[in-house]
């Protein structure tokens, strides 16, 4: 019974075309984004000196799984929590304001069934934009750039510097979308829990989005960084450590459980 509410529950949210704002503009930024690398001669420049500094041909390394990279570090951190926020947002205030949240809890189902049937939708929704995300920055870019090794440069507040051949590249970016939908479910569900109180969807979705500012601000004052391990933002940046060598498996295990944790509590004080 759960499964079968929870595939009526994912035809409704995929049914709404407002559910595919989010994958429009991820087109719509990737494809820009794209030109400009193309025709642009700024970044290539950066990454000469940077690359030829360390001791390694650029043109072996300006690839697509490169750019694919570069393009999703903007796009993971602005465009995709507001879209799964959106969404979060969306799944339980909606319903209230529409008043068809009334109806439902007419039948025989408990609250807690039905807050667990649209979280998981939820958290379907952000898996499979993640991984449109990152097939359609890849494929776009497989387009306009060769098919060659990765180069993964990150310089602040992450130290990663990296080398990596296209077998192993295409596995990292593989690996770091595991951790890129651990995130997108994590702002999923901030909205999800300011969803379950009684206010519009709209002002859900803004405050679990101005949460992620708040984190985002405090992280780039320098007088408090000795306080970014205890934000949000600082477990979010896990998924681009995964890229560094050698690999700091305490730090992302501590991610893991303070993200669970975090989900967890949302969806008691949502509850």
């Amino acid at each position: 019974m759960f499964f079968r509410q929870l595939r009526n529950e994912l035809i409704k949210l995929f049914g709404k075309k407002r559910t595919y704002i989010g994958f429009g503009m991820f087109l719509l930024a990737q494809n820009g984004m794209l030109l400009g690398f193309h025709f642009g001669k700024g970044w290539r420049s950066f990454m000469e000196r940077t690359l030829a500094g360390n001791g390694y041909l650029v043109e072996d390394y300006i690839s697509a799984l490169t750019v694919a990279l570069i393009m999703l570090i903007p796009q993971v951190f602005i465009l995709m929590p507001l879209y799964t926020g959106l969404i979060g947002g969306d799944l339980v205030a909606k319903e209230a304001e529409d008043g068809t949240l009334r109806m439902i809890l007419s039948r025989p189902i408990s609250r807690w069934r039905l807050l667990m049937v649209k979280w998981c939708a939820g958290v379907v929704f952000s898996i499979v934009q993640v991984l449109a995300l990152g097939l359609m920055a890849v494929l776009f870019a497989r387009l306009w750039f060769p098919w060659r090794g990765m180069f993964v440069f990150v310089n602040d507040p992450e130290d990663v510097f990296r080398i990596l051949s296209a077998a192993e590249g295409l596995k990292f970016y593989a690996i770091s979308h595991f951790f890129l939908a651990i995130n997108a479910s994590t702002m999923m569900t901030i909205a999800f829990m300011f969803g379950c109180f009684n206010m519009k969807p709209a002002a859900a979705t803004i405050l679990a989005v101005s949460l992620l500012l708040i984190n985002f601000v405090t992280d780039h004052i320098p007088a408090l960084a000795d306080w970014r391990p205890y934000l949000l933002l600082h477990q979010f940046r896990v998924w681009i450590t995964i890229y560094a060598e050698p690999l700091d498996w305490s730090r992302v295990i501590t991610a893991l459980c303070v993200l669970l944790a975090f989900n967890v509590t949302c969806l008691v004080i949502g509850g």
